[in-house]
């Protein structure tokens, strides 16, 4: 995204058979971007998922290891953190990776994956300043490497350290008033670099740096480590490094993953910002020409301390556009313009509305100044595979010396204003601890930043608390377990009552959640449990998703509280408690409203164990599988309940050919589904249909496209009794080309998405009992519905709005709206002709692997077409 330019073009839907993940040993083609002077978040933002290719996908190691990280997913826990019990130098001797002659980085002049580890062997041997750990693996098995430059530290004094952060943040008002985290307390920096695989300098930026600072004798270098901590997460991305790709291993942009953290790399730099509480962050991007750096447009994130962050977000990005002009490059000479601030140069359509970005993330753990910095050359992509190696590599060393600009002059900023910056963070925290109003931002709120406006004012009045219920009956207990368990990854407190309890003019009944609001980190507890707020009067476009509610889309029932005290009596939950259960006697009842329900059905039925479908649309297992379903309701915390219902039907295992994003790919092995990755080149070349059940597709099969053979086949597999289950146009065209049922498929606003409010059919087997939201992306309804043709789910009431959260306007010509959209059909299915059965979503319900509580109903869907 050029500096100027303020709608972000949005890119084809591809899906995951074209995604380029021979990441660990085979050279993969540098993957085509949205075009020149892309931005980090440029083809991310309208795009439903990340690139993909089934060719390689089905042969890469990354790509065979990735059922295996999909499942583990479900299972996964907090972790267990970094060390805290150790001095510094901490010093670490990496296990070196065989050399690997087909890393992108190598043609760029850049440091390969590969010889990192060597070199920070090497720096941890110049002195006494440079320590290592590793913070976890990638994706695709790679160490993720954590250095901290610091002075030394015995174990007693680093021990001291930790009890003054933890002082700041569960007892900021002492902390505020104790002199000695003024005077020792070591302000944490935290570097976060090549988040985006192919956005390789600020590593090599990084490393450079550490030379630097181990190695240097002067006065101000002596200083600057004696009152900072610099932590530096040298790649944050290696799978994507060593192959060029945006994503990770799994396809997924690691960069939109920070409210669900379904992949290892976002939850190992969750972990480092609750363990290390960064005051001040950098996350190093590219390419932008000039070099961008935030604090971004409107609209901004309702949950934030604005005025604190502002405050310090501004002035750093002044220091650091002053020391990137200051490197002496030029259009002219060099082809660099002059550095850009969003909030100052733009007007909209670089946002920090939603916390899916790292940036947008760290606030809620503590930090008061956070960026993204975009260096100005681009050299992947197109660029990579057609400009001359010294373009490139020129280009990459004006980008490694921009990067390293940058950081040095926050690293400056935090040096003279070490004192504030950690007041501001300890002020954020008292915040939250005593329930204090959030100051909205002005100029004389927030002094020296020009041009505050009433279009940055966002502010939110915060619950008193929230209750997550459990044996309600109306959902499933693992669906809030689950959501518990993730509040506690983030670092949010939550407390579970010991007994039956009045809150909110309601009754709970003992083990219910509650989460106090009045804690030093409500922002992030909000930005998780709150419904989320409707911005499509606010701005014209939104650079990525608006909507996002984990209280609305995970499965789980939550209460917000706006008033009474939450008095209950109750314990610190650390993790959620079991909610697994048998019945001792008799058959036994399966509910198939969350993933891992879904989980424990496909793995019964890969066991070989007879399961039939109620009519109500749960899964009855035969009371002689006891034994499995105790096992499966242990390690999934699923309840299977006696039943005396019979069956109506087989449930019979699911093969899936998905032509699917990666995002929906990684979901549906996390539902234990059989998935073979198709697209429309797959298909041509040859496919064995009789190896798959059902197809899914939401991207990259286009039957137009299809040579005669490959079309062939297809028809021939639809008329034979497999179904199709289709998401979005890709979906309903198939449907329409291969002329299954009637029903016409209507888009919406191609820039819509949110959190959306359903009704569904209690009759259907999709969507019976589903939850009443959903989320869209580019929505779809159905018209035109032939006969047959079932209404299994609609938006909302005709007449109404829909969109509960996010973003979602008419179009220039008026239509494509959500009142376009209001009571109209969001799911339909039928039966063809030829007896395909057929379920087209006009919904999200696997999007970027999020909205866990719509994920049974492409299950459901996979079932019935599968039979």
């Amino acid at each position: 995204m050029g500096p100027t330019t303020n709608r972000i073009p949005r890119p084809l839907l591809v899906g995951v058979a074209a995604l380029a993940s021979a990441v660990l040993l085979a050279p993969a083609p540098a993957v085509a971007g949205p075009g020149p002077g892309a931005g980090a978040r440029d083809d991310g933002p309208r795009a439903r998922e990340g690139v993909s290719a089934a060719e390689e996908l089905k042969d890469a190691p990354a790509a065979r290891g990735s059922a295996g990280s999909a499942a583990r997913a479900l299972d996964a826990g907090t972790g267990a953190g970094l060390r805290h019990d150790l001095g510094y130098p901490r010093r670490t001797v990496l296990p070196v990776p065989a050399p690997n002659p087909a890393d992108k980085s190598i043609k760029l002049g850049l440091t390969p994956y590969h010889a990192i580890a060597p070199a920070l062997n090497s720096l941890q041997k110049l002195g006494d300043r440079v320590s290592v750990e590793i913070a976890g693996k990638s994706a695709g098995g790679h160490d993720l490497y954590l250095v901290t430059v610091t002075a030394p530290e015995s174990a007693g004094q680093a021990r001291e350290q930790e009890r003054m952060r933890e002082k700041i943040e569960n007892s900021p008002a002492s902390a505020a008033k104790d002199r000695r985290i003024k005077e020792t307390y070591k302000t944490p920096v935290f570097i976060n670099n090549n988040i985006h695989g192919n956005e390789w300098e600020g590593t090599d930026a990084s490393l450079k740096l550490i030379a630097q600072l181990a190695k240097a004798n002067d006065a101000r270098t002596a200083g600057l480590l004696a009152q900072n901590r610099i932590y530096l997460n040298i790649t944050a991305n290696p799978d994507g490094r060593i192959a060029g790709t945006r994503a990770n291993a799994n396809g997924f942009d690691i960069n939109r993953d920070f409210i669900t953290a379904t992949q290892p790399e976002a939850r190992a730099i969750r972990r480092i910002a609750i363990d290390k509480q960064p005051a001040v962050m950098l996350d190093m991007h590219g390419y932008v020409n000039g070099t961008l750096i935030e604090p971004t447009t409107p609209p901004h994130g309702e949950n934030y301390e604005y005025d604190l962050f502002l405050k310090n977000s501004y002035a750093n990005a002044l220091g650091m556009e002053a020391a990137v002009n200051g490197l002496g490059y030029t259009p002219a000479k060099d082809g660099v313009e002059p550095a850009v601030i969003p909030f100052r140069d733009q007007k909209e359509g670089w946002d920090d509305w939603p916390p899916i970005f790292t940036p947008q993330y760290m606030p809620f753990q503590g930090a008061v100044a956070t960026h993204t910095i975009e260096i100005p050359l681009q050299v992947n992509n197109e660029e990579y595979d057609t400009q001359p190696v010294a373009e490139l590599r020129r280009r990459s060393a004006v980008n490694t010396a921009v990067a390293g600009a940058a950081i040095r002059a926050s690293l400056d900023y935090t040096a003279k204003n070490r004192t504030s910056v950690i007041a501001d963070q300890i002020e954020t925290f008292r915040r939250g601890s005593v329930g204090a109003a959030q100051i909205p931002v002005s100029e004389e709120t927030v002094p020296g930043v020009p041009g505050i406006g009433p279009e940055d004012v966002y502010t939110t009045k915060f619950p008193r608390a929230y209750v997550v219920p459990v044996g309600s009956g109306q959902r499933s207990d693992v669906a809030a377990a689950r959501l518990v368990d993730h509040l506690v990854a983030n670092d949010v407190r939550v407390e579970r009552a010991s007994r039956a309890f009045r809150l909110g003019g309601k009754h709970y009944p003992a083990g219910s959640y509650v989460v106090d609001m009045r804690q030093p980190k409500r922002g992030l507890a909000n930005v998780i449990l709150a419904d989320g707020r409707d911005i499509s009067a606010d701005v014209s476009a939104m650079y990525d998703i608006s909507g996002w509610s984990l209280g609305l889309l995970w499965g789980a029932d939550v209460d917000k509280v706006t008033e009474g005290r939450p008095d209950v009596p109750g314990r610190p939950v650390h993790a959620a408690s079991p909610t697994g259960y048998v019945a001792p006697w008799g058959d036994l009842r399966l509910r198939l409203d969350d993933p891992k329900e879904v989980a424990a059905l496909n793995s019964l039925l890969a066991d070989g164990v007879k399961v039939t479908r109620a009519a109500d649309g749960t899964a009855v297992v035969p009371g002689s599988a006891r034994w499995k379903a105790a096992r499966l309701a242990d390690r999934l915390g699923v309840a299977f309940h006696a039943t005396r219902v019979k069956g109506v039907e087989p449930i019979r295992p699911t093969r899936v050919a998905a032509a699917v994003t990666p995002g929906e790919l990684f979901s549906l092995r996390e539902m234990g589904f059989a998935v073979t990755p198709v697209s429309t080149d797959v298909l041509n070349k040859g496919f064995d249909w009789k190896s798959v059940d059902t197809l899914y597709v939401s991207a990259d099969l286009a039957y137009g496209e299809l040579n005669a053979a490959a079309k062939a086949a297809l028809n021939g597999f639809l008329g034979s009794g497999h179904g199709l289950v289709g998401l979005g146009g890709d979906g309903a065209r198939l449907n329409a080309d291969t002329g299954l049922i009637a029903a016409r498929g209507v888009q919406g606003n191609a820039d819509a998405n949110g959190v959306v409010r359903v009704d569904s059919s209690g009759s259907s087997p999709v969507t019976a009992g589903a939850p009443a939201h959903t989320f869209v992306f580019t929505p779809m309804w159905f018209t035109d519905l032939g006969r047959g043709v079932r209404t299994d789910q609609s938006y909302g009431r005709a007449g109404g709005n829909p969109l509960v959260s996010g973003h979602w306007r008419a179009g220039e010509d008026g239509t494509g709206g959500p009142k376009d959209a209001a009571g109209r059909a969001s799911v339909v299915s039928g039966t063809s002709a030829k007896g395909a059965d057929v379920v087209l979503f006009g919904t999200e319900p696997l999007f970027r692997a999020h909205p866990k509580g719509a994920f049974a109903q492409i299950a459901r869907a996979l079932y019935v077409t599968g039979g």
